[in-house]
């Protein structure tokens, strides 16, 4: 059984008062008054039966037993303190705020929450997006999942890589066959606004700058973008990793699987200073793991599509 231990205020009352040589200046750096201090102290010395400060001195002087005890008690209350901050900041850590894109977010990061949360029930992610990479390190968060960029104070690690194409659906296919680049001209082209050149790089690479396309339509946002495809409004020029769910099961079909326009993909953002946290380097691990797997089968998706 653990010997009985004094009051633990009356021990932090006489460490700061020992500490502070003044019962006034102790009282004020524990928020209470001079009175609650000397009442804490004289318990304290009554638990003890002797006597902790010399009581004719101005200021508050140790005796030889107060002396003794502060040496022990003040090391001690380091100690805890020191176990508090590291409890407190192990808890707070657990939970993280990050910032993803929109499209990224809604397409392959959500769909996944639930194999971390199955993994890591100790770590709690709060989702936040912003439209630019701009606006997602203003943020008041502990990581940011992005584009290549770089940002003075950040650390970023490449966890999935990406290849964009021409995706459709197979009965739009099927009504309008894409044999070659050429074919595109009868289509209608869709394109976000924030990659607008995604179509002319492709065709570029294709060797196919001149093609133009029946009609082109744009859209604010990537995700309107994927949506008009998958209602056969036209082809988009996907980024496979997005769509893997709907290339696995048919609802896009990818029938040219030359040239796949690779880019550097997303990355994953930690401050500088606290790219060591646990909880981050694990979020970091579990990242570049599923990037691994949903790499793994851009392959089989990137076979061309006839019909």
């Amino acid at each position: 059984m653990r010997a009985r231990l004094p009051p633990l205020n009356a021990i932090k009352a006489f460490e700061a008062a020992a500490r502070l040589g003044s019962f006034t200046r102790a009282a004020e750096e524990l928020g209470v008054t001079h009175g609650a201090v000397s009442r804490q102290i004289r318990l304290l010395e009554e638990w003890f039966g002797a006597q902790l400060f010399q009581r004719t001195a101005r200021n508050a002087v140790p005796t030889h037993a107060g002396t003794d005890f502060m040496a022990e008690a003040g090391a001690a209350l380091d100690r805890l303190a020191a176990a508090a901050q590291r409890l407190r900041a192990g808890r707070d850590a657990a939970v993280l705020h990050v910032s993803a894109l929109p499209t990224f977010a809604m397409r392959w990061l959500i769909p996944r929450l639930s194999d971390f949360q199955r993994d890591h029930p100790g770590i709690e992610l709060h989702i936040v997006t912003a439209s630019t990479a701009a606006e997602q390190f203003q943020m008041d968060v502990d990581a940011v999942i992005s584009g290549p960029v770089r940002q003075p104070g950040w650390t970023g690690k490449r966890f999935l890589g990406e290849a964009r194409l021409p995706l459709l659906t197979p009965g739009l296919l099927r009504r309008l066959p894409i044999r070659r680049p050429a074919d595109l001209g009868q289509h209608t082209l869709l394109h976000s606004a924030t990659m607008l050149d995604a179509w002319s790089r492709w065709f570029e690479a294709a060797g196919a700058a001149g093609i133009k396309p029946s009609r082109e339509q744009i859209f604010e946002h990537f995700y309107f973008a994927i949506q008009a495809a998958l209602e056969g409004l036209g082809v988009m020029m996907g980024p496979v990793s997005l769509v893997a769910d709907e290339l696995r099961d048919g609802r896009l079909v990818a029938p040219l699987c030359e040239p796949a326009i690779r880019s550097r993909g997303y990355h994953f953002y930690v401050r500088t200073a606290n790219g060591a946290a646990s909880a981050l380097t694990t979020l970091r691990q579990w990242l570049v793991e599923a990037g691994q797997h949903t790499e793994a089968e851009f392959p089989a998706y990137l076979a061309p599509h006839t019909e």
